[in-house]
């Protein structure tokens, strides 16, 4: 099908353009998010059969000092994607987060569940979600947590550096999520779309996280495990490890509703951990 894909270079965007090579990637210069008219003029005049939101402010602390820029970026960008995708009658596909929702508890988070950022990333995509739902088109808003790929800096490639370069680490412990191969996120939007060009009955908020949870400290020792790098971890709590945006402690998110919807089950992260620790060997 004809995708319209708002991103290119980032971890998302990147495993997209793996698996639909023919669909038009939009960077930066060609559709800068900070100015969201440009963004639905782009889609106005698309020949796409679906629009997929792949780009995001994602400087999840440096938002706290740049809070018009995320929300432009995070909020009115997609708000303004989605109406002009709800005028020209095309389904509109757009990642959220898990920073939605406070993190108090420990059940995993259904997508009804009531929602409650507690930082400037978190508001920012959460009014981008609110937007999305309010532009009245068919729409898919997915929320996942914990992205990891062979791309861009997270989680996996940090503990990669840092395990070569020391013998111990204090990593967080009691934050639990689920860590999320960018593949698997990507590989998720492309049959999503394609249901809801035939069907858009299945419109609404999906979650999708790796399977199993987990917590950040146990998610670095199995990279060094699969990495063989020697790195002790040591668990501590998040109050020892201060940020200046607050993270949530419970990440944990309920990926039934997806299931149900569109048959995609939750991915083994590990095996994706192991897909990207063998990509960056061959790089």
């Amino acid at each position: 099908m004809r995708l319209l894909v708002f991103g290119e270079t980032g971890q998302l965007a990147r495993e997209l353009a793996r698996i639909a090579p023919d669909a038009t990637f939009l960077g930066r210069t060609a559709a800068d998010l900070t100015d969201p008219d440009r963004c639905a003029e782009i889609v106005l005049n698309t020949g796409a059969e679906a629009v997929i939101n792949a780009a995001a402010y994602t400087a999840v602390d440096r938002a706290e000092d740049e809070p018009e820029i995320a929300a432009a970026i995070n909020g009115l960008a997609p708000a303004a994607m989605a109406r002009a995708a709800a005028a020209r009658g095309l389904p509109f596909l757009h990642v959220s987060t898990d920073y939605v929702f406070d993190g108090s508890g420990r059940a995993p988070r259904k997508p009804g569940d009531r929602t409650g950022p507690l930082g400037v990333y978190g508001h920012s995509k959460l009014a981008g979600e609110t937007g999305v739902r309010l532009a009245g088109g068919t729409h898919a808003i997915l929320r996942t947590s914990w992205v990891f790929s062979a791309h861009g800096a997270n989680f996996v490639k940090t503990m990669l550096r840092l395990g070569a370069e020391r013998d111990a680490l204090n990593i967080v412990a009691d934050q639990i999520g689920g860590p999320t191969p960018a593949a698997a996120i990507a590989a998720a939007l492309i049959p999503m779309a394609e249901a809801l060009v035939q069907d858009p009955q299945r419109a609404g908020t999906y979650h999708f996280s790796g399977a199993p949870d987990v917590s950040w400290a146990d998610f670095a020792r199995e990279i060094f495990a699969q990495s063989d790098l020697s790195c002790a971890v040591t668990d501590i709590e998040t109050s020892a490890y201060p940020t200046p945006a607050q993270r949530p402690l419970n990440s944990r998110l309920d990926c039934s509703a997806l299931k149900d919807a569109f048959g995609i089950d939750r991915p083994d992260w590990r095996q994706g951990l192991a897909a990207v620790l063998a990509e960056l060997r061959q790089a």
